[in-house]
């Protein structure tokens, strides 16, 4: 029996109703849809799914013609029937149900024209706010199909209308795409004061929702808002919503606090930091010599030493070398970044990083020597290979013995074929299954053969 036929048979004992009236997830009312109607698409022009000839089929179909009374898991079966004429039917039997409002909903979008037409003045006379919040996760669902955008519209004007409080359930929603509907809904309205809308900025995971907040604080603050709107967002873990406060310290004319994000974590918000000092007619390069000057000072932000190459010229490099042994990880590995972002690398000082006990620095090591890779001895490489290096060591060598190319990255991808670390292990056994040779010699014929004893 397909699985169309089962949901269908479980709608009709009303086993299947609850759980979905029950779910907060928009995706099950869509599910419930597709797979009443799945078995149409088994059948031939004139052939019928199975469950139409039930019992619980045969009965549905007799109540609807008959105006008899129909549960509501049989409404549910007629909302969801490949019929259209079904369908209009069971529109005109909704009122008073507000558990089928989801479907009522769905049908909006319907092929059929009377059957949509009929579904939007259903939903039209039965939304309210409270159910309009309810709706909400599956409204915007449906707003991505064809004929989807009259929910939505009609969603926005019955929450345009309701009161702050009906609006706040969606600001938090875990649907994403809510959010972003009720925050633009709330900045369109004016619902929510700059404070608000900063704290949003700083608080949301969505970085659409994080800018929209963000610009629309800014464009509605005022002196006396002013320093709760910046406090929000220059302390947000969110680098939009950072970057977003250093820029309006432009516009305020406090170029002093900027200086203070010149070393952030994030490129952007450097970057925002030093265009707002240039602005105001000072050169962010000597405060990054100034920091990066002492090596041993363990107060260091790991932001200056990047900085300094993102603003500065090769001759800074002088600055960084001493770095690759400040004691603070994150700093030796920005200093590798900032010489790579200078072209600046020296295979002996650099290579002795792919030792260094910090993950970070292992990685930003490999990546300044890739393209340098065929300068390293295969041996050396080699060696760091071996199953009783750390992971991060393993990882780094198979790259720039990879990065060789030819019998050499052959070489290192049999020898980890039947190796522990799985993640290693893959990606050997993808290279190997890539490798197209036509005249080989001898060694490869050789690690081929290796290769098929564990790949077959």
């Amino acid at each position: 029996m397909r699985e169309g036929t089962r949901v269908a048979q479980r709608l009709t004992e009303g086993s299947v109703l609850r759980d979905v009236i029950d779910t907060s997830d928009p995706s099950a009312w869509l599910w419930l849809d597709e797979q009443v109607r799945a078995d149409e698409w088994y059948f031939p022009p004139y052939g019928v799914p199975e469950w139409e000839e039930t019992p619980g089929g045969r009965s549905l179909t007799a109540a609807l013609r008959a105006h008899g009374p129909l549960t509501e898991g049989q409404l549910v079966l007629a909302l969801c029937h490949r019929d259209g004429r079904i369908r209009h039917r069971a529109l005109g039997r909704v009122a008073g149900r507000p558990a089928l409002l989801p479907l009522v909903a769905v049908r909006c979008t319907d092929w059929a024209q009377p059957v949509r037409e009929r579904a939007r003045e259903r939903l039209a006379e039965a939304l309210d706010a409270e159910t309009a919040a309810r709706l909400a996760p599956l409204v915007r669902r449906l707003a991505d199909r064809h004929r989807g955008d009259f929910a939505l519209g009609l969603l926005g004007e019955v929450l345009r209308r309701a009161p702050a409080e009906q609006l706040a359930p969606l600001l938090v929603s875990p649907d994403r795409p809510v959010r972003r509907f009720a925050y633009g809904l709330a900045v369109e309205e004016g619902r929510l004061s700059p404070a608000e809308l900063a704290r949003a900025a700083a608080r949301d995971d969505d970085a659409v929702v994080q800018n929209l907040c963000a610009e629309a604080a800014l464009a509605a603050v005022e002196e006396k808002d002013a320093e709760v709107v910046l406090g929000a967002l220059l302390g947000a873990r969110s680098p939009r919503a950072r970057s977003a406060g250093v820029t309006a310290l432009r516009r305020l004319e406090r170029p002093g606090q900027a200086v203070g994000f010149l070393a952030d974590r994030s490129a952007l918000v450097r970057a925002c930091a030093r265009y707002v000092v240039r602005q105001h007619g000072t050169d962010p390069l000597p405060w990054y010599r100034d920091r990066c000057a002492d090596p041993g000072d363990p107060a260091l932000p790991p932001g200056a030493a990047i900085g300094l190459a993102e603003c500065g010229t090769r001759a800074d490099a002088a600055l960084l070398w001493p770095l690759l042994d400040h004691p603070v990880p994150a700093v030796r590995a920005r200093a590798v970044a900032g010489l790579r972002t200078l072209d600046v690398t020296d295979l002996p000082r650099m290579r002795r990083l792919l030792d260094d006990p910090a993950p970070g620095v292992v990685g930003e090591a490999t990546l300044a020597l890739l393209p340098s890779a065929g300068l390293l001895p295969e041996a050396w490489l080699a060696e760091r290979l071996a199953a009783g290096r750390p992971h991060r060591v393993r990882v780094s060598a198979y790259r720039l013995l990879d990065a060789h190319g030819g019998v050499v990255r052959l070489r290192a991808a049999v020898a980890l074929l039947g190796d522990a670390d799985e993640r290693l292990r893959t990606r050997a056994e993808l290279t190997v299954r890539r490798v197209r040779w036509w005249g080989a010699d001898a060694e490869v014929a050789e690690l081929l053969d290796r290769a098929r004893a564990h790949l077959g």
